[in-house]
């Protein structure tokens, strides 16, 4: 197929390989547990929820990097396995994280790849343990498919000392797929609604008794919901070589292109300000309530123009997006995000004895992305901004004497082509001894890791969009048309190029961070363990900036020179549990993390910029097991933050202060706080249960300067709660089983509190949907059907900028996979 050409080169690539591999929990697993497993020649992950049929995993793996199980982790962890994944046919992270209580989808992502949050916070992706993105804004932020996913490993508030530079929230770790001594070769077929179909293969096996391979691939189409169509190739290639007993080594390379449609806007709230009307809403405001500015400054409406622009409203304007079915505001002229993806990582693994165990992974990473979007289209209708009623060019739209009350100002076209590639190195240096009668877990790692990022925009604006030099003469005029009305919009004609784009920005940004840390794992007896992690980490950012196109901002057409800033700092983690019971235990954590506080923003390098963020965590929990070792329940309650940002001194004046007046502080925060629920278990043969919620109170504190201090984080849901179960049911005399399953989705209403643009109570509805699948398997084959949103409800499920992002309709999918 034409669409597998690109994996020629990468199993010809695979072919070349050598390597070996202890799966990335053995790490984590006793010297002679993974010796007595090689005996048995055959590796399997146990980073998941169920490490085999029927059976709750005790483990917490990659999470904390030591021995302890779950039930003895003092930190929040949540496990989804490859079963669950399976069972509700997900393909993507952004379906999966149902399955994850405090993990939602965040505000104002554009509708590009997941931008994902953790407790409202930002969030890490890792491929076992890996850099895999984020914390880069949406341009760099793909979306992660689980073609090659066994497991996905969540690990909650900061992980510096661990992870190295990361974000606040947390991280969400992708367990891959590892080869297998044992031949195993599976063919799968897929085919939805919107002309969806996706075909791939997994095949794995020993080439030789030290030598073993694995290949998996999957091309994919669909033209999508509302036609945000996706287009997927992919292929993963790694080899393991076992050396002995003691010793493995793994290369791998994966290669991804995608090309995903961009929908930025979704259906975007009318922008109806109710306080400027005595805090009436639209459904109750009457047109002489709509009345012109008294001194004349914003645009004159007539009396038959109010009562039009008032007969336009609905009672949700101002409040909530505007539908209008199936439609959106996606111009021809926007362009696919175009992503391509080459990964290559090698890990080696020592035992230099039954005590001693060395791990280090090398990773090079390159991801290129290019689209073409619209940032806005924004129906203004009522609006007293800075004491003028509809002040141009933020108002409705009066042409020739002609009010059209859906029309879109001020829009804006961005045209991207970014590239980033990183480097990171870890190891990872364990000893396990006992000492006065306590056992002891002892780690030291090392981490580097280093990003180069290359940013170039373009942009194209309607004609509200006038730029002029110092003497006053136009330089820039936008060119594109005003939409007269967002529910049929006319578009205008030719390509991005035809409407004389502007660069707006231009440089390559370097972000790199080593870190030393030691962490030590006890276990005192009487129930009790502490995991206690210091660690040193430092930051260095490093800004070029190449010039723009001077019509647009003429003070940053010249190029400047590379100016550098860095910062450093301790980070932490303080963990103890107590287990009065093997059923029972109860645990509390306090840590602290550090990243850079922006991985796309300028550097000025004259000891003006601003010190990296903080974060800080605490978590008091509980967990429970029962039914032999087959459900695992947690309940955690937790307070996270993003701390140490900067917000304006307004006591400072440029040129006038004095050098004892800051003109920056630097204590501003966003805080969440909350209680979180997580189930698993596997009750007996017939049953399989997941169940997890979640109350969170995100708050946005960065600057109490402002009157929108302390209000709700965009896009985070106060509640969240999910449950998936499946039944094994022997129906008609089969053979084997049928697995029915029923799956419920509840969120929360989301805020898009945005005073800048007149809709500080703008919110997305809340929204419950159910979902189901059937499936039967027989010995070497597999059928399942998947039916998402059963009821057909209509909902949004992401809050935008300004508006939402629609929900699927009700749809199905057909699964097919053959097994030799």
């Amino acid at each position: 197929m034409q669409q597998f050409r690109f994996s020629l080169l990468a199993v010809a690539c695979a072919s070349a390989l050598f390597s070996g591999f202890i799966s990335a929990n053995e790490q984590n697993k006793s010297a002679e547990a993974v010796q007595e497993k090689k005996l048995k020649n055959k590796d399997v992950e146990l980073i998941t929820v169920y490490g085999r049929q029927n059976q709750v995993v005790m483990n917490s793996g990659l999470a904390t990097k030591s021995n302890m199980s779950l039930m003895e982790t003092p930190a929040a962890v949540v496990i989804v396995d490859e079963e669950l994944i399976n069972a509700q046919g997900v393909n993507n992270l952004q379906d999966l994280v149902r399955n994850i209580s405090g993990v939602t989808q965040a505000g104002n992502n554009y509708g590009i790849g997941d931008n994902i949050v953790i407790r409202g916070l930002g969030a890490n992706y890792t491929y076992d343990g890996m850099y895999g993105g984020a914390g880069l804004g949406n341009t760099f932020n793909p979306t992660r498919s689980l073609t090659n996913v066994e497991s996905v490993e969540v690990l909650k508030g900061p992980a510096t000392g661990l992870y190295g530079m990361g974000s606040a929230g947390g991280v969400i770790n992708l367990i891959e797929k590892k080869p297998e001594f044992i031949s195993s070769h599976e063919i799968t077929a897929e085919l939805g609604q919107w002309d969806t179909f996706a075909l791939s293969i997994d095949s794995t096996g020993g080439l030789t008794d030290k030598l073993a391979y694995r290949i998996v691939a999957k091309s994919a189409r669909s033209d999508g919901y509302r036609d945000i169509g996706t287009d997927r190739d992919e292929i993963y290639s790694s080899l393991k070589y076992v050396f002995d007993e003691r010793q493995d080594l793994m290369l791998s390379a994966s290669y991804i292109k995608d090309a995903i449609a961009v929908d930025s806007v979704g259906h975007p709230i009318r922008i109806y300000n109710a306080e400027s009307v005595g805090g009436k809403t639209a459904g109750e405001v009457s047109w002489q309530d709509l009345i012109n500015d008294p001194e004349g400054k914003g645009i004159q409406l007539s009396d038959a123009q109010r009562q039009q622009l008032a007969g336009s409203l609905a009672d949700s304007d101002g409040l909530t997006p505007y539908e209008f079915g199936h439609n959106g505001i996606i111009s021809p002229m926007a362009k696919d995000n175009e992503g391509e993806e080459l990964r290559f990582k090698l890990t080696h693994n020592y035992f230099f004895n039954d005590n001693l165990f060395l791990n280090q992974q090398l990773q090079y990473r390159d991801y290129t992305s290019g689209f073409a979007r619209q940032t806005g289209a924004y129906n203004y209708v009522y609006w007293n901004r800075g004491g003028t009623i509809n002040a141009n060019p933020r108002a409705p739209l009066v042409e020739d004497d002609v009010l059209y009350p859906f029309a879109a100002r001020r829009q804006e076209y961005r045209k991207v082509e970014a590239d980033e590639t990183s480097w990171q190195y870890f190891a990872d240096l364990r000893y396990d001894f006992e000492f006065a009668g306590i056992d002891n877990e002892l780690l030291l790692n090392a981490n580097y890791e280093d990003r180069d990022i290359r940013f170039k925009q373009h942009s194209i604006y309607d004609a509200d969009k006038v730029l002029t030099n110092k003497a006053g003469d136009v330089t820039y005029q936008g060119t594109l048309p005003y939409i007269y009305d967002i529910r049929n919009p006319n578009w205008a004609e030719g390509s991005f190029e035809d409407h004389d784009p502007l660069m707006t920005s231009n440089y390559n940004k370097k972000v790199s961070a080593w870190g030393v840390g030691v962490q030590h794992v006890g276990y005192f007896g009487y129930g009790f363990s502490t995991r206690v992690g210091v660690a040193f980490n430092e930051i260095k950012q490093s800004y070029e900036h190449f010039g723009v196109d001077a019509r647009y901002r003429a003070s940053a057409a010249a190029p400047t020179s590379e100016a550098d800033t860095n910062d450093d700092g301790i980070t932490y983690n303080l963990g103890v549990t107590y287990m009065p019971t093997d059923d029972l235990s109860f645990f509390i954590n306090h840590s602290k993390g550090r990243t850079a506080y922006s991985m796309l923003g300028g550097v000025k390098g004259d000891g003006s910029d601003r010190l990296d963020s903080e974060s800080m965590s605490d978590d008091l929990g509980m967990r429970i097991k029962a039914f032999d070792d087959q459900m695992l329940t947690s309940i955690v309650f937790f307070k996270s933050s993003r701390t140490n940002l900067q917000y304006s001194n307004p006591d400072y004046e440029d040129g006038v202060s004095s050098e004892n007046v800051p003109k920056n502080f630097f204590d501003g925060k966003e805080e969440t706080t909350g209680v979180e629920l997580d189930m698993n278990a596997h009750l007996n043969e017939r049953w399989m249960i997941n169940i997890n919620g979640v109350y969170q109170d995100a708050r946005d504190k960065k600057d109490p300067n402002r009157s929108s201090y302390d209000t709700r984080q965009k896009g985070v849901p106060y509640v969240t709660a999910s449950t998936w179960v499946t039944y094994s049911a022997d129906l008609f005399s089969l053979a084997s089983p049928i697995d029915l399953s029923l799956g419920v989705k509840y969120v929360d209403d989301r805020s898009t509190n945005t005073s800048s643009f007149g809709i500080p109570d703008g919110y997305v509805q809340s929204y419950t949907v159910v979902d189901s699948a059937v499936s039967y398997q027989a010995e070497s084959w597999k059928l399942q059907l998947n039916i998402n949103n059963l009821f057909d409800e209509v909902y949004y499920n992401k809050a935008m900028f300004l508006g939402g992002m629609p929900g699927e309709e009700r749809n199905a999918k057909l699964t097919f996979s053959y097994q030799i």
